[in-house]
């Protein structure tokens, strides 16, 4: 959102326009790209969902023809894991006895409660964290004047973009300098690419 939003605001300033047509781009990038974030996560995790409901269905018809079969089969899964052999065959009759499918969910296809496919949250979750990230450079059109405006937006940007390198390498146990500067240097890039662009084709 940040990124492909200031790059955006750059790029369109860039080429000579006034106030409102940066305004109105930036919000037609923050609204356009909300969406598509929102269509393309809802798509891959309906097909996520799709292919997790059949393969519970495949299961749940295993599990009614052979049901030895898949006993053993979650004896296997536990023995794998470092369970002795008479101990996993005890354990895999005791799961298959209190819920059986959802013993072969977790353990043989590994779709839990927490993982499972959500497509409207998915959604709902990537627009709304795209249009947050895009509302930042935004916000700047209101409260920049034009003159420094691709100024601005740009080196503000590129700092909300290290702190949330910062955040992201914290997070991950990760050197925070090395993401800063990893997130901040293509931010800054796709920027200048942008605004490069939008003098080519300015408005004179």
């Amino acid at each position: 959102g940040i990124v492909s939003t200031a790059s955006l605001i750059v790029g369109v300033a860039a080429a000579n326009t006034s106030h409102s047509q940066i305004l109105l781009s930036g919000i037609a990038g923050l609204v356009a790209g909300a969406m598509s974030m929102a269509a393309g996560e809802y798509v891959s995790v309906s097909s996520q969902a799709d292919t997790e409901t059949a393969d519970l269905a495949k299961e749940r018809a295993e599990l009614e023809h052979n049901i030895e079969y898949e006993t053993e089969e979650l004896a296997q899964i536990y023995m794998g894991r470092g369970v002795e052999p008479d101990i996993s065959r005890i354990v895999a009759e005791q799961m298959m006895a209190h819920d059986a499918i959802g013993a072969h969910a977790r353990e043989e296809l590994g779709i839990t409660d927490m993982q499972k496919a959500r497509p409207v949250q998915a959604a709902l979750a990537s627009a709304t964290t795209f249009a947050v990230g895009a509302g930042l450079p935004l916000s700047l059109v209101f409260l920049a004047p034009r003159k420094y405006l691709i100024e601005a937006v740009a080196m503000t940007s590129v700092l909300f973009l290290m702190i949330l390198g910062v955040a992201a390498a914290g997070a991950g146990g990760a050197k925070m300098w090395r993401g800063a500067l990893r997130v901040g240097f293509w931010g800054a890039f796709a920027m200048v690419i942008t605004a490069y662009i939008g003098s080519l084709f300015g408005a004179g």
